[in-house]
């Protein structure tokens, strides 16, 4: 048996894109749900170096990629789907996953694992073990660094899913960090809620530059949620657990499914919320939280004219 696997979670990628022809079928296929266990992350040392929800320069990172060398092994126990190496590749184009695989988790839950190294691997069966290497860490799609990365997709709610809301999240301690809140009124014109304690009543989006890290010298990551909240009522709550499509359009949870473009156009924060302000005293508080719920606040308290 394998030993116990741990992740070195440090810090903060290359996109699971559905528009793969293969992958489309893997995603839309009809499968059992006969695997119900507790799921593990699928390396003994990588490093976190990318997370679900991360925006990317205006875009939302989907899975969670690691810097690794070595064996790579399943979340869970799964039934094969599919696997891919350059000996069967489905187009004469480089893929962005590299050499991967898709294993079926029961549940709807479908794991891709990829940018392994780019050799084919004979020790996956039809049924997959824990214990099975199905891949090893490699430079394969479109990086240059050694790792590999690793997404879920629920393929009867048709979405991705954050791995880190279904896996034990590591030890950590450290609170996320908050670096700038801005408020964006409807003329364009953002005002530092620190700096100006004076603003005019009216519609403000509330951007958040904010992140999380789990060592010292680790990546930026990004957090789990950021919750505004005035004068003690909820006034907006981004929720990094999954993604969505509609329409054609990618979405994420924000008090209800809203296009990912409108959380993820200033890169690099969010848009976490709209508030509106009225006359009087108002008192806005930013929260944001990681996986492991350790949490940083800041309180802003405004004269609205």
């Amino acid at each position: 048996m394998v030993p116990k696997k741990r992740i070195l979670f440090s810090g903060v990628s290359f996109k699971v894109l559905p528009a793969l022809i293969v992958l489309g079928f893997v995603i839309s296929g009809t499968g059992g749900s006969f695997f119900a266990f507790a799921l593990d992350w699928p390396s003994m040392d990588g490093i976190l170096v990318s997370n679900f929800g991360l925006n990317e320069q205006g875009t939302t990172v989907q899975e969670n990629t690691f810097r690794a060398g070595g064996p790579v092994y399943p979340s869970d126990v799964g039934e094969l789907v599919f696997y891919q190496d350059s000996s069967n590749s489905a187009s004469r184009f480089p893929s962005p996953l590299g050499a991967w695989t898709a294993l079926d988790h029961g549940d709807n839950i479908i794991g891709i694992y990829s940018r392994f190294e780019d050799s084919k691997n004979d020790s996956i069966t039809t049924i997959v073990e824990r214990e099975t290497i199905i891949g090893r860490a490699g430079k394969s799609g479109w990086t240059d660094e050694a790792g590999f990365s690793f997404a879920f997709f629920d393929r009867k709610e048709r979405r991705w899913i954050n791995p880190s809301i279904v896996i034990p999240p590591p030890d950590d301690d450290r609170p996320p960090v908050i670096r700038q809140v801005e408020l964006r009124g409807v003329s364009g014109v953002s005002i530092n809620p620190a700096q100006t304690r004076n603003i005019a009543q009216g519609a403000y989006s509330v951007y958040v530059d904010a992140y999380d890290t789990i060592s010292a010298s680790g990546e930026m990551l990004a957090p789990n949620r950021i919750i505004c909240t005035v004068n003690g009522s909820e006034a907006g709550e981004l929720k990094f657990e999954f993604t969505a499509a509609k329409n054609g359009k990618r979405m994420v949870y924000r008090n209800g499914l809203v296009p990912a473009e409108r959380v993820y156009y200033s890169w690099p924060g969010y848009e976490a919320g709209n508030v509106r302000f009225s006359r009087g005293q108002a008192t806005l508080v930013v929260e944001v939280r990681d996986i492991a719920e350790n949490s940083r606040s800041v309180t802003y308290r405004l004269n609205v004219e």
